[in-house]
């Protein structure tokens, strides 16, 4: 089977915590081989890297993030079609009065024209997109949204 889930930058940081959520290891770990993340993705977890201070929790999750980028995941462009579609949902929420994060809609659009579910903690920062398939593995499978 090919893959199906789109790592939010939340979910893809998890296992790098002090004390994970035991949810989201199971859930990586029977889905480990469907998994993908965005470029924006990456860019937020580098991004927050740059600003961390030089010490031993920097070169640790700097580790941790060339290993799973090496290791782990194919990571899927912000392309033509997520633009176009991006651009699409932006102006329609915007006339609704909602404005989400530019880098949510550019996570949210790569996720939709690839066909891929996002997984996210954050599902409320997803849930006006729409056509977006968003699932919470913080949450048992059954809640998920």
């Amino acid at each position: 089977m090919g893959l199906i889930y789109l790592l939010d930058t939340n979910i893809l940081s998890e296992p790098s915590r002090p004390q994970p959520s035991p949810s989201v290891m199971s859930q990586l770990q029977a889905h480990g081989h469907r998994v993908c993340t965005a470029a924006p993705v990456v860019h937020e977890l580098q991004y927050g890297l740059a600003r961390m201070p030089m010490g031993r929790r920097r070169d640790t999750l700097t580790l941790y993030l060339e290993q799973v980028l090496h290791q782990v995941l194919t990571i899927f462009p912000y392309d033509r079609a997520a633009a176009l579609w991006h651009a699409e949902e932006r102006a329609r929420l915007s006339l609704q009065g909602h404005t989400p994060p530019f880098v949510d809609g550019q996570i949210a659009a790569i996720a939709a024209v690839n066909q891929l579910t996002l997984v996210t903690r954050n599902t409320s920062d997803f849930m006006d997109f729409a056509d977006l398939k968003i699932e919470n593995w913080f949450l048992s499978s059954e809640n998920s949204v």
